[in-house]
């Protein structure tokens, strides 16, 4: 057992997605039988899943799912977030008790909003405040962590197979229109509660299969621009990329995932003018934001889910479409699994994007 857990798994690590692009809601049980089926890509140190469209009476509120080691981080944490924030509920998140989920800390959530005295003080947009204070917590006050702080959704993750973090936080009890899933096997940093995947910034959320080997280039980057990386983990910078691009820069997904995932230069060199033009721009302008290493990456945000693997596909990623359901995982068998006979399935080509936008949002 031993050795189960700790020997090194280069391939490990399994990510499952479902989207229904119509904004129909639908329970948590899909996401976790997916997961489930790829047991064997984890070693029970890390599972999680975020859920959007979970919180329709608070959607307009931002939901920080919390993680404190003991009551005075709480008791620390809940000043500052008094301060800055009001809060309309607190309480701890619903759990269940499961025999090999242990050493949980304590999990709360609240639902708040910005103080407009605040946000007029701090010159701030609503986003960028809660971004923020995000920040500011994971970094200054101990024993405290920012699980998500999106709006209408919520990450839930710990130390333990997916299926089992999915029983434990009762999943099957919520209805969302986005769903996604981790199972991990650590390779370069422990298994910690605050580890697991995914990891989140407001409404947007990553879990990743893989290694960056461009960690360090790429967060030293993202330093410039005020992000602070402190989860142990090279998938912080995902979405901490993402989010500069798409949120603070206003840039279009597909254009994000060109710089993060571009072409080898060999192939550039070949493209129509037009297409060289544009991939030697965004190379040399943002070449210290190209992820290097073997990887695949579901990420879900608000109005959408997209799906992209390294620029040579080193590590693998399936999609499907059964009318308005996107499903994205690690292995076509995770699809089948929960969806028999789709209308389409397919695996996407190395750094090409699987993208889909959610219609509309249905009560």
């Amino acid at each position: 057992m031993l050795r189960e857990k700790y020997e090194r798994v280069p391939s490990g690590c399994a990510v499952s997605g479902i989207m229904d692009r119509s904004g129909r809601r639908f329970s948590g049980n899909d996401i976790i039988q997916s997961i489930a089926l790829m047991r064997e890509r984890s070693n029970g140190l890390g599972g999680g899943f975020a859920a959007y469209g979970i919180y329709p009476e608070y959607k307009d509120h931002y939901a920080f799912h919390m993680f404190y080691d003991d009551e005075q981080a709480r008791e620390i944490s809940e000043r500052f977030l008094n301060e800055h924030f009001n809060i309309a509920e607190a309480g701890p998140i619903p759990t269940k008790k499961v025999s090999s989920i242990k050493n949980e800390p304590i999990i709360w959530r609240y639902f708040a909003l910005p103080k407009e005295e605040k946000l007029t003080s701090s010159g701030l947009l609503p986003d960028e405040f809660v971004a923020q204070c995000v920040i500011n917590l994971n970094k200054k006050i101990d024993g405290a962590f920012v699980v998500s702080s999106g709006k209408n959704m919520g990450a839930f993750k710990g130390v333990g197979y997916p299926e089992d973090i999915g029983e434990f936080y009762r999943l099957y009890e919520y209805e969302g229109y986005t769903w996604t899933a981790h199972g991990r096997f650590p390779t370069n940093t422990p298994g910690w509660w605050g580890g697991a995947h995914p990891f989140t910034l407001l409404d947007l959320s990553v879990v990743h299969n893989g290694e960056l080997s461009s960690y360090g280039t790429n967060r030293r980057y993202l330093n410039e621009f005020g992000y602070e990386c402190t989860m142990q983990t090279d998938t912080e910078v995902v979405a901490y990329l993402l989010d500069l691009f798409t949120r603070r820069q206003g840039m279009p997904l597909e254009m994000a995932c060109k710089i993060m995932a571009p072409p080898m230069w060999d192939e550039i060199e070949r493209m129509p003018d037009d297409d060289k033009a544009l991939y030697t721009a965004l190379r040399t302008v943002y070449g210290k934001a190209l992820m290097n290493g073997p990887f695949s990456i579901i990420v879900a945000f608000s109005n959408g889910m997209v799906a992209l693997n390294d620029r040579i596909k080193l590590r693998p990623l399936v999609a499907a479409e059964k009318g308005d359901v996107l499903y994205v995982s690690s292995e076509e068998s995770a699809i089948i699994e929960i969806c028999p006979q789709p209308d389409k399935i397919w695996a996407p080509r190395a750094g090409e994007p699987v993208i889909g936008m959610l219609e509309e949002v249905k009560a």
